[in-house]
């Protein structure tokens, strides 16, 4: 008996368990609604913004504006997105595994040295890097309450004014860039200074094939869009770049946070398919000790019987 007391208390811990699961599934897919929404409403002027940008700077002098100085990386920033709360799989560490990878394969000198900096956006990344006495700048966790443009320009305005001050001569950005539900991409990208456009190279076979191509290659790779400045090219591109800078970080958290979302509820997803799982090999182990201890009683009864008679 005391065994099937065990199994039964089980079943109802898991039973518990997948109901909570199915719940934060729900949850989930419901705060994925809104983050997806908010990221697919972006994407469109934030790709636009940088287009224009790339096309510009390619005209521009790297004295124009100092977020187009490429110093040489002595001091380095590295900004990691992730969540303010686990239960997502894999999706935090990754960002930060990313983030590691990227510090050792091109700042391993930066980072003996001790001139590499962590701004941490989410309470993961914040723990982390601080438990291994990186130099955090900032705590950041509380932009997930209220996660909108102006929030986040105030992380970007620091950000700026650090490289201005010559605190760090670049700016790299890590996160996890939604694609779907169930598919998250770890990008690491360059923020500041502003990367030029590298020029596309195209298939010399395709060229040949395709005519309109053909033109455009005998035109020469020097051909740029043509863009009228208005009041001038200064004032515009000293409004330009900076809005871009905190563009593309806005991007970057509303990027992270619709992965978030999709990567908790496909992990709760996951569980409550676990948990049924166990359920059931749980429910087949009570039905054989509730049969052998009722054919044990069955036995015993028989038994019992037996003897009074004889």
């Amino acid at each position: 008996m005391a065994n099937l007391k065990e199994v039964r208390n089980r079943i109802k811990s898991v039973s518990s368990t997948q109901q909570i699961t199915k719940a934060m599934k729900m949850v989930s897919a419901a705060k994925l609604k809104r983050a997806t929404n908010a990221i697919v409403q972006l994407r469109p002027y934030a790709s636009k913004l940088k287009e224009l940008l790339a096309n510009l700077s390619a005209s521009l002098e790297d004295g124009s504006s100092p977020f187009l100085v490429d110093r040489e990386p002595k001091k380095v920033l590295v900004v990691v997105v992730t969540s303010n709360r686990g239960l997502a799989g894999a999706f935090n560490m990754n960002a930060i595994k990313t983030a590691n990878n990227l510090i050792a394969e091109k700042y391993s000198k930066q980072l003996k040295a001790g001139h590499v900096s962590i701004v941490a956006i989410g309470k993961k990344s914040q723990e982390y890097y601080t438990r291994r006495k990186y130099n955090v700048i900032g705590n950041n966790n509380d932009l997930y309450l209220d996660l909108n443009f102006e929030n986040a320009s105030k992380i970007t305005e620091s950000i700026m004014e650090g490289f201005l001050k010559g605190d760090f001569d670049r700016v790299e950005l890590v996160y996890n860039q939604f694609k779907n539900a169930a598919m998250q991409i770890l990008t690491a990208e360059q923020l500041i200074p502003v990367p030029k456009p590298e020029p596309v190279k195209e298939d010399p076979k395709k060229v040949k094939e395709d005519p309109k191509k053909e033109k455009e290659a005998k035109k020469g790779p020097e051909m740029q869009v043509d863009y009228i400045l208005e009041p001038s090219q200064e004032e515009i591109v000293a409004q330009l770049i900076p809005k871009n800078i905190k563009t593309q970080l806005y991007k970057a958290v509303l990027d992270s946070n619709a992965s978030e979302h999709g990567a908790r509820m496909t992990a709760m997803d996951k569980a409550t398919d676990n948990a049924g799982e166990l359920l059931k090999a749980l429910k087949l182990s009570y039905n054989q000790a509730r049969q052998a201890a009722i054919t044990t009683e069955l036995t015993e009864i028989v038994s019992g019987a037996a003897a009074l008679s004889a």
